[in-house]
């Protein structure tokens, strides 16, 4: 019998060590999401630090487990504080997370990104479909930071990038789909609907990857931990607060108590995981 690529045991031993290593994770992250991101990072776990000015984010990410760009709130002073936070991590061999929110919307956020790409040389992306889509030139209208697209669709963007960086590229969707530069592919089909209609849960995917990249060398592995652990918990809050009849403005609490306190147990009984050593020929044409 062929060994399976990637187990949700060895996923599960990737949340056990963000949990006893506390990894410092840099984030340089949008105003709308900036706290709770930094909650999400500390029921992980994990220990976030939210610095942007110039004048600091290469000491911080020289002394940090990763750095984790998110383009959500643009303006020019931060677009410089990105670029030097990442090429200040990648001189220390410290991974570089990119969201690239709202890629596709402006003209402006496109100059961006493209330069960030360029420059800062990311070796994970974690977006929805529209945006990767977005990054390799695609047609793919975009509502805003709102996908147009499902995450199957993009499945060839999301090769055609992770070969550009060397890296690993996440579609995140319905289903999330995570591949890396030699063809690797894992799909989770975890989550909830309700997860979307919270400000602040997809960035927060982000700086979770950020999370288990640190303590993970393996991109694709950490990548899949980090959305792994992401859906199972949306799941449970979920669940947990439509039996009590609330909605979800309980469920962004019940999602920080879940990531905090979710048991081996459930994790590895809800997981719905397909990992694949190669991509197909025809979603890498």
């Amino acid at each position: 019998m062929t060994k399976p690529i990637l187990l949700a045991e060895t996923l599960w031993d990737d949340v056990i060590r963000v949990r006893e290593t506390a990894p410092l994770i840099h984030n340089i992250t949008n105003l709308v999401v900036m706290s709770y991101n930094a909650n999400i990072l500390l029921a992980l776990g994990a220990a976030p630090v939210m610095a942007h000015a110039l004048e600091e984010v290469a000491d911080m990410s020289a002394i940090a487990d990763a750095l984790v760009i998110n383009i959500g709130t643009l303006q020019p002073d931060w677009v410089a504080s990105m670029k030097l936070a990442a090429k200040t991590a990648r001189t220390h061999d410290i991974p570089v997370i990119l969201d690239p929110v709202g890629a596709g919307a402006t003209a402006y956020r496109n100059r961006v990104v493209e330069e960030i790409l360029t420059e800062a040389q990311p070796n994970i992306i974690r977006g929805n479909a529209s945006e990767i889509m977005s990054l390799t030139g695609s047609q793919a209208p975009t509502r805003g930071v709102e996908s147009t697209e499902s995450s199957d669709h993009a499945l060839h963007a999301a090769y055609k990038l992770a070969t550009r960086i060397g890296g690993t590229v996440c579609v995140s969707g319905a289903t999330d789909h995570i591949i890396d530069e030699n063809g690797r592919i894992a799909s989770l089909s975890n989550g909830h609907p309700w997860m979307t209609r919270i400000t602040g849960v997809g960035c927060s995917a982000s700086a979770m990857t950020g999370a288990f990249a640190a303590i993970q060398p393996d991109r694709w592995q950490a990548t899949t931990a980090a959305m792994a652990y992401m859906g199972v918990a949306g799941e449970i809050a979920a669940e947990t607060v439509m039996a009590r009849g609330q909605g979800v403005g309980s469920m962004q609490i019940a999602l920080l108590d879940t990531l905090q306190l979710m048991k081996r147990d459930d994790f590895l009984a809800r997981i719905k995981l397909i990992a694949n050593d190669k991509l197909t020929p025809h979603k890498r044409a």
